[in-house]
């Protein structure tokens, strides 16, 4: 603190040292994105991208859904606009019936976020990343090995499904099991979040996850799942025929 006189009142006054402005970090920051190109927050860009990638898996409109599944192409699921099954929709329908498609009652804001500005007629079909295999196919892969199974149900999250597939891969399961209905796919995320597993890992989509537990247990498999009572799992004998169920964002381990 210092103290002068005004040139013109010749009165004494006090001022005091101004403290050094600090640097407005935000607004540097966000030059910088603009500097860059990005004109929107790092969290907006994502969902953004993550919105771009899953329409770079989706067919949209009637004719181009038909040829699709008339040339056999790995579709996971049809969505349909709901309460529109007239005409060429209703064809659509019942070949997907045939085939074995979930199809999906879609809202408008649904098929804005898959189609975007694309002329959708009512009718998008979401591409299967891979094509699906067959319980035959893993008990190939496990050849004279005892089986190892992952059951994945209500698994919705694609970045989950991926993870548990990776990991599959990794901790050498022969395959994976998933539900037609009361899931995700294997949709373009899970394909990228899987790491390239996905092209090694047999998948396996079933009607009814309950019926086909009961068809391994007749097969002499053992199925895992979580309980607040059970094992540790570490401690757990889990040689021999066995299945792992994943429920959600958890895996378990009692035998059954």
């Amino acid at each position: 603190m210092r103290e002068y006189k005004n040139s013109k009142d010749k009165s004494p006054r006090k001022d005091f040292d101004k403290a050094p402005r600090k640097k407005d970090w935000s607004r540097a920051e966000d030059r910088d994105r603009k500097s860059k190109g990005f004109s929107k927050p790092r969290e907006e860009r994502e969902e953004q991208e993550e919105v771009q990638e899953q329409r770079s898996d989706v067919i949209a409109g009637r004719n181009a859904v038909m040829e699709a599944l008339k040339s056999g192409r790995p579709i996971d699921s049809i969505y349909i606009l709901k309460g529109n099954t007239q005409g060429s929709l209703g064809k659509i329908v019942a070949m997907a019936k045939d085939e074995g498609i979930p199809v999906k009652d879609g809202t408008p804001q649904k098929f804005e976020s898959l189609c975007g500005s694309l002329n959708h007629q009512g009718v998008a079909a979401i591409v299967a990343c891979h094509d699906f295999s067959t319980m035959e196919d893993i008990m190939a892969k496990a050849g004279d090995e005892p089986p190892f199974i992952v059951i994945c149900d209500n698994i919705e999250d694609p970045h989950n499904l991926g993870a548990i597939i990776r990991t599959a891969e990794a901790a050498g399961a022969h395959g994976v099991i998933i539900p037609k209905r009361r899931g995700v796919g294997l949709t373009a995320t899970v394909a990228k979040t899987s790491a390239g597993a996905v092209e090694y890992m047999p998948v396996v989509r079933v009607a009814n996850i309950v019926s086909c537990i009961d068809e391994l247990k007749e097969q002499g498999c053992w199925i895992f799942c979580a309980d607040m009572d059970g094992e540790i799992w570490c401690q757990a004998d889990m040689k021999g025929k066995i299945g792992v169920v994943i429920l959600d964002d958890g895996i378990t381990h009692q035998g059954s």
